[in-house]
């Protein structure tokens, strides 16, 4: 598949009109809807939808979608680099990986301490699950992770170096209004009843083990492609969720928060190769240390 029809699906979701995207492109909308029905030939499956306004992605192609824009933007790093090295300006940028919850809180407030101490540097953060993080380490593709133990557990390597920053308490997301919202802590038998989404089998994993310990069974009636349904549900009064204690910080409008009376908790651990780190990653490992006890001090830990 050629990147340009990735290109032009991407542009065509992210201004809902096939005619808008010719404009934006430079293209006719005849060739424009031409890509797009290639694309969709190629994949056996639709991926936009017309309606009153315009068009949308169906979800098989807002899944297409996703997975474009990643690899999208990772030909241009290609490209950025390649241009670097013609023009004799190469620095190897700081490649960070991190789950999602840590890559929306923790890992760019660690990134911004890091920037403020050594001046600017190259580098790029991409999310992803902790397993494929930790295989991305060893094949050379990320400097440094910041992963979970969380279900089913964190890889062992003798390729990695593994430091541990802490524990992370799970919490109860619940919609603004819910008539179970409030300081908590809250029982786990209280919420028995209640519709619950999860996005991954680690979180449905704890979920399931907490409810277990309390004699209970937690209801996963709903299930969300990522983090970012998830919550979206959860605003929206469709489902509570268990969620990081470490996204507390970063949630949208519409979601609050209720700890859990004995919450379950993950591991928070930053990975690095063990040979050939790069120069920042042991600053970064500091700063990601410090970020971290700032938005858990109870249960920061030093590492070992």
């Amino acid at each position: 598949m050629e990147l340009t029809v990735w290109r032009t699906f991407v542009t065509v979701c992210r201004l809902g009109s096939l005619s808008a995207a010719a404009a934006e492109l430079n293209h006719t909308q005849s060739a424009v809807s031409r890509q797009i029905a290639g694309l969709e030939r190629q994949l056996g499956v639709p991926l936009v939808e017309r309606h009153a306004r315009g068009v949308r992605p169906t979800p098989a192609g807002e899944v297409f979608r996703h997975h474009a824009v990643a690899t999208l933007n990772e030909a241009d790093r290609a490209v950025r680099a390649v241009r670097d090295v013609r023009d004799g300006t190469f620095n190897r940028p700081l490649t960070v990986g991190a789950t999602p919850s840590l890559a929306a809180g923790i890992v760019p407030e660690a990134i911004r301490g890091l920037l403020e101490r050594t001046g600017s540097i190259r580098w790029n953060l991409l999310p992803g699950l902790s397993a494929q993080l930790h295989n991305r380490v060893i094949a050379g593709d990320l400097d440094i992770a910041v992963v979970t133990d969380a279900p089913p557990g964190l890889p062992h390597g003798s390729r990695v170096e593994r430091r541990y920053l802490g524990l992370d308490d799970m919490v109860v997301a619940l919609p603004v209004g819910h008539p179970q919202a409030g300081p908590g802590p809250v029982h786990m038998q209280t919420l028995a009843d209640q519709t619950w989404v999860e996005d991954n089998e680690g979180s449905a994993a704890l979920l399931r083990q907490h409810a277990a310990r309390a004699g209970v069974s937690a209801r996963i009636d709903l299930t969300a492609a990522d983090l970012v349904g998830k919550l979206a549900l959860v605003a929206t009064g469709h489902a509570i969720a268990l969620i990081p204690g470490v996204l507390t910080g970063a949630l949208r409008t519409g979601v609050t928060t209720m700890p859990l009376v004995d919450p379950p908790t993950r591991g928070i651990y930053a990975i690095t190769p063990r040979r050939d780190p790069h120069p920042s990653a042991a600053p970064l490992l500091d700063q990601l240390a410090t970020a971290f006890a700032s938005v858990s001090p109870t249960r920061f830990q030093a590492p070992f």
